[in-house]
């Protein structure tokens, strides 16, 4: 049976858009059109983090709860308008074209291909050698939850304090939270990487009933899992503002360091679960709260 399609006009550019109408949520009944009616209403504070970054599409064809597939090279259909950026890859001996979501259609045009999630480099596609922030990604391993994220996070962001080096928190949208701390200078992933590494180590040698800096999955049973090795010119982390592919239409939200002190003290999760309408209410009372991670501009401390 053919797919249900509609032509729409974004911004003077015409798209034509298919299955609004599936359910991509089978437990809430968000459907794809819900999708890009978010992503579309998200745009101005989400489209400035996705701009000039290599895209990697994570595609859910048949919904969020269906089989998925990670797409880096851009598809051959599409769009002559649509800019894409070539990444040399070594694991492929070859470039990789990317897409570029650096406007409303190109955006929309992604999602359209049922790219509910949407990761991106920690580097810009003109200098994909040089990162422009440090993330690490805090990955609970059960019984641990969000909650014990909380935790960790705001053990980093002690450090960085005392290091003078502004931090900004995120969920991951699934289980776990992230922490970035923007450079925006002249760096390289060798000197972020090593950073991140050596704070995970040090939060391991400080917390060992409560942080892994180890990859091995066995060692995670209620710990949380620091992950340094995101700070990776071949790795990609979960955009803000994206969607993520869970029972529920959650959404990878910026929080305030407030929220997270709130979480842990109350012993609350749900207090940093977003879905897609409540992020667009906060962005309309808060603004983007991960506007600095675009700006501002910070040095690492050398390693001792």
């Amino acid at each position: 049976m053919p797919s249900k399609k509609v032509t729409v006009d974004i911004q003077g550019t015409s798209l034509t858009l298919s299955n609004l109408d599936k359910v991509f949520y089978p437990q809430t009944g968000f459907t794809k059109g819900q999708v890009i009616d978010y992503y579309i209403r998200i745009a101005p504070a989400l489209l400035p983090h996705l701009s000039n970054r290599p895209l990697t599409m994570k595609r859910y064809p048949d919904g969020a709860t269906a089989k998925f597939f990670y797409q880096k090279q851009c598809p051959d259909h599409r769009p002559d308008w649509l800019q894409t950026a070539p990444v040399w890859s070594e694991h492929n001996d070859d470039h990789i074209d990317f897409c570029l979501a650096n406007n409303l259609p190109s955006l929309v045009w992604a999602v359209n291909l049922a790219a509910l999630e949407l990761h991106t480099s920690l580097s810009a596609a003109n200098d994909v050698l040089c990162p422009t922030m440090l993330v690490f990604d805090l990955d609970p391993g059960p019984p641990a939850s969000v909650l014990e994220c909380c935790q960790v996070a705001l053990l980093l962001k002690a450090i960085f304090d005392q290091q003078h080096l502004q931090s900004f928190p995120k969920t991951s949208g699934s289980k776990g939270l992230q922490v970035y701390v923007p450079l925006n200078k002249p760096v390289t992933y060798d000197i972020t990487k090593a950073y991140a590494r050596a704070i995970a180590q040090l939060l391991e040698q400080q917390h060992p009933e409560l942080v892994v800096s180890k990859m091995t999955k066995k060692l995670r049973t209620g710990k949380v899992f620091v992950d340094w090795s995101q700070n990776d010119d071949h790795k990609t982390t979960v955009c803000v503002y994206s969607m993520r592919a869970r029972e529920q239409p959650t959404v990878s939200t910026p929080v305030n360091w407030s929220e997270v002190e709130q979480a842990f003290k109350d012993k609350n999760a749900q207090l940093l679960t977003f879905e897609a309408p409540q992020v667009i209410s906060r962005f309309e009372q808060l603004g983007d709260l991960f506007a600095p991670v675009l700006t501002l501009k910070q040095e690492l401390p050398p390693l001792k």
